[in-house]
């Protein structure tokens, strides 16, 4: 792969001040000599005690970074700033839906996790106990996560989307005796009620022992007497000493959702997870001290822990953190408040990006976006037509897109351009080459090497630094989900292709994988197809059980402004797909409706929208952003069996 990189055309743009070349060296070194790059590279944050080793794989597929090595991520993210001329740096800027603004710095942020802390204390918690974080993006969010690694409690953080049965499984398989939330988040002009539905979700658990909530919207919520108290009654100024948390300590529990099955826990620690996203972070966006930069995501995602808290936070950059929709009040509020606190940085994800693009180009052209520099994608694979339109319109043509490729299980980025390593050439849809550290490779299910532009599962061949743990409270499972298919090598769980020039392209789950007529077709190759059309802003794929062909096609797409739902129109779609993919490809149906059911983060329920087409039980729905967008669906279903006659 090295070889086939070092052939590719080097960028010569002057403002990257570097060549690709170091981004060669850098990588082959982290290959070639991996423990004395690490042990390089661990000097990004500071250590309270040297480790002994930088890596232990003795019981692989448990891999343990910097062995009995000693730290604190609230130290390395507000002590040691505060004793320079970070001090009075800007750490978050924080806006609302309705544009209320809160601005604090790094001694700021430090003076207010003390507190927290001092209070958790005194409250009885201590180090190895459990909490559970269930906030809207306040600022209080990331005080608490920093007050519970300062004081060694493992958090829980539970993005404030999910309902009180989804809410109370976490909180007992992560074991917390206490809930940190507020009253209720403002989403879309109007009050979701945590703290209601945390009342639920303490009926259905046994194990929560006090609950803190922040005033946020001010609504009327039920206290209970001596388990609920107000956070502004339980902060005590004074300083706080940060434990010596061990390296492979647990520092939080996230838990991710798959297609079925229980939620997995994953365990992240406090050394090696610190290590791998301060300098994943500072490879792939290259950030500067002068950055506003803007992670447009939710803390109750890995992405919101990596790359909104913890890295921005360990490098010392200062960032936006907005609480409210992308497109509220008006479609126009990312470009509003890019403008308005001149953003450098903007990572978000496709989903958003397409939802924008539906509003057509009036809005971002109708604002100065002239302080970006560099754009980010993150959560499922970039669609080149989404990917040309967030470079030319939002970037004009000059802000490089890092597309940027990872897991909640891999704690941070894994395959990215490096724009501080040196950029290579950018293709539209591509994540491009691995960070150091990473050695992908793509294999067939007989475990071999595919070869240049075949279809195969991507997998990690080695360990690196922000690896989890484990499954919390499951080791078998994590053995058997991500080490089990191939023997020591970690399984992505998606399907990827290598080009002839050795980018690599993500090409979405294994298991979103329909067999139509014998063949094998992956979904997102069809919703690309479909998005590239320039009347089609969003489209969902699935398949339909058939006993002749074992799945037929089914799409449901939304339209971008200026265009209207037609038989023609669908009858065009149809002949688009056959002509540029194969009448294999074609969906049997093709659905226009206004909106696809998605979840509060932007994540389109593809789930969802089958089960609802299938006359299934969809499940919990609770963390849909529009739930209205359920019954859209089910009216064209019948829409259709009325045409029909079924």
């Amino acid at each position: 792969m090295l070889n086939t990189i070092m052939s590719e055309t080097l960028p010569t743009d002057e403002r990257y001040n570097t060549s690709f070349s170091r981004y060669l060296d850098e990588y082959r070194r982290s290959i070639e000599n991996t423990e004395e790059f690490w042990n390089e590279k661990s000097k990004i944050i500071e250590w309270f005690r040297d480790y002994d080793r930088v890596l232990d794989d003795s019981k692989k597929p448990f891999f343990r970074w910097f062995v009995n090595g000693k730290t604190n991520v609230s130290y390395n993210c507000l002590d040691r700033h505060i004793k320079t001329d970070k001090r009075n740096k800007v750490a978050y800027i924080w806006v609302s839906e309705s544009g209320n603004e809160k601005i604090v710095t790094y001694y700021g942020l430090y003076r207010r996790v003390n507190a927290l802390a001092r209070g958790l204390l005194n409250m009885g918690l201590r180090r190895g106990d459990h909490v559970t974080i269930y906030m809207p993006m306040i600022l209080e969010a990331p005080v608490a996560m920093l007050a519970c690694a300062r004081i060694g409690v493992v958090f829980n953080v539970v993005f404030s989307g999910f309902g009180a049965e989804a809410l109370a499984e976490r909180i007992k398989d992560s074991r917390s005796k206490m809930v940190i939330t507020a009253d209720g988040a403002w989403r879309r002009g109007k009050i979701v009620e945590l703290k209601s539905i945390v009342d639920r979700a303490l009926e259905l658990t046994e194990n929560v022992e006090s609950v803190i909530v922040v005033k946020n919207t001010n609504n009327e919520i039920n206290m209970e007497s001596e388990r609920d108290f107000y956070y502004n009654d339980i902060i005590e100024d004074g300083y706080v000493e940060p434990e010596k948390m061990d390296s492979n300590d647990p520092l939080f529990i996230l838990y991710t959702s798959g297609t079925t099955g229980k939620p997995k826990g994953i365990v992240h620690g406090n050394g090696g997870y610190p290590v791998w996203i301060s300098n994943t972070m500072k490879w792939a966006f290259d950030p500067k001290d002068e950055d506003r930069y803007w992670c447009a995501a939710d803390i109750g995602w890995i992405t919101g822990h990596s790359y909104i808290v913890f890295a921005p936070l360990l490098l010392g950059v200062t960032s936006i953190m907005y609480e409210g929709a992308i497109d509220y009040p008006k479609p126009d509020r990312v470009w509003d408040i890019i403008e308005r606190y001149g953003v450098n940085i903007l990572y978000t994800s496709p989903t958003a990006i397409r939802l924008l693009m539906k509003y057509g180009d009036k809005y971002p052209n109708s604002h100065d976006l002239s302080s970006l520099k560099t754009l980010g994608t993150v959560g499922e694979p970039i669609n080149p037509a989404a990917w040309h339109w967030f470079y030319e319109v939002i970037g004009k043509s000059r802000c490089p897109i890092i597309d940027t490729y990872w897991q909640t299980e891999t704690g941070g980025f894994t395959i990215a351009p490096a724009l501080g390593l040196g950029l290579p050439d950018l293709k539209p849809g591509s994540a491009t080459f691995p960070l150091p550290g990473i050695d992908p490779v793509i294999l067939d299910d007989n475990g071999r090497e595919v070869k240049r532009n075949e279809k195969g599962y991507i997998v990690l061949r080695r360990p690196w630094p922000g690896l989890m743990l484990t499954v919390n409270n499951d080791d078998k499972r994590y053995i058997e989900t991500y080490f089990s298919k191939f023997k020591d090598m970690y399984l992505m769980g998606d399907y990827a292709v290598k080009d002839d020039d050795g980018y690599i392209w993500l090409l979405g789950r294994a298991d979103e994988v329909l067999k139509v007529s014998g063949h094998r077709i992956g979904t997102i190759e069809i919703e690309d197809a479909l998005v590239s059309m320039k009347e089609i802003a969003e489209a969902a794929v699935f398949g339909k059980p058939d006993t002749i062909k074992g799945d037929t096609i089914i799409a449901f797409v939304t339209l971008k402004e200026g265009y209207e739902k037609s038989p023609d129109l669908i009858d065009y779609f149809k002949r688009k797909i056959r002509e540029e993919l194969g009448p294999i490809m074609v969906p049997e149906e093709i659905h226009i409706v206004d909106s696809l059911p998605k979840t509060r983060s932007g994540k389109i329920m593809r789930r969802v929208i089958k089960a609802v087409y299938l006359d299934q039980l969809p499940g919990d729905i609770t963390t849909l952003e529009n739930e209205a967008s359920v019954d859209e669906i089910k009216r064209a279903v019948e829409e259709l069996k009325r045409y029909t006659g079924d």
